[in-house]
């Protein structure tokens, strides 16, 4: 039976899978806060290991080149509304492939698609504002174009990575160096964790946390950023 719209549906938001022409078609967006001690550290929180938290950002939020025009890793960003400290954090991203709640950690990678290197964009001074406000930080993370990344690397062909360097540099320059081995809570805990509150499926994305040096951006810089083994992604703020 054909079903009729009262408007026209949107479009299906997607992640170009790596190594071919097939998109991963994006249903939800999962982001852990505080991932790593440093960063942890920077922003005034606990070092200390703690049970993760978890945000949203919008399906549509996603920035890829399967949508941006542009091809390959290259992807422009408009400069959004409503903020003057726009910053950057890079972040390992999962790509779940199977449905799974209450999942054990470890069976946690038989439900991973695959891995890929994304940007959780920040209003850091609407972040500020509401948090000293004890209000939500929807408007600070789940913004149009918040959640730029790169192709998804099938686990099939990479495996499930442990260890490697993140880094993200602005204008050459670098910013961030970590590893994703200093992720406080490991890929696997984190979607045993997750699928506690939710139950995941087939689409989502869980972007797992950023290292330190965190900091600002303006128009007309250019992000390079990558994970080794999953490649890097070039971001141009317009």
């Amino acid at each position: 039976m054909s079903v009729e719209y009262a408007v026209a549906p949107a479009p299906q938001p997607s992640v170009a899978v790596a190594g071919g022409s097939t998109l991963f078609p994006v249903r939800r967006i999962y982001c852990v806060g505080r991932n790593y001690a440093e960063h942890a550290r920077e922003m005034g929180g606990n070092p200390e290991r703690e049970p993760p938290f978890f945000f949203m950002k919008p399906a549509d939020a996603v920035l890829s080149s399967s949508n941006n025009g542009l091809g390959g890793p290259h992807i422009e960003m408009a400069y959004p509304p409503m903020t003057d400290n726009l910053q950057h954090e890079v972040e390992l991203v999962v790509a779940i492939g199977r449905t799974g709640v209450n999942i054990a950690p470890e069976v946690a990678c038989d439900h991973i698609f695959g891995y890929a290197v994304g940007l959780d964009m920040t209003r850091r001074d609407v972040q500020s504002g509401l948090r000293e406000a004890g209000r939500p930080w929807e408007m600070a993370k789940a913004f149009d174009q918040s959640a730029p990344i790169g192709a998804i690397h099938a686990a099939a062909q990479v495996g499930h990575p442990t260890r490697g360097v993140i880094w993200l540099g602005v204008n050459g320059v670098e910013r961030q160096r970590s590893d994703i081995a200093r992720m406080t809570w490991s890929v696997a805990e984190v979607v045993a964790k997750l699928s506690q509150y939710v139950r995941l499926g087939p689409g989502d994305l869980i972007f797992t946390g950023t290292p330190q040096g965190v900091s600002r951006v303006v128009r007309g810089d250019v992000l390079n950023c990558g994970i080794a083994g999953l490649g890097e992604l070039f971001l141009t703020i317009v």
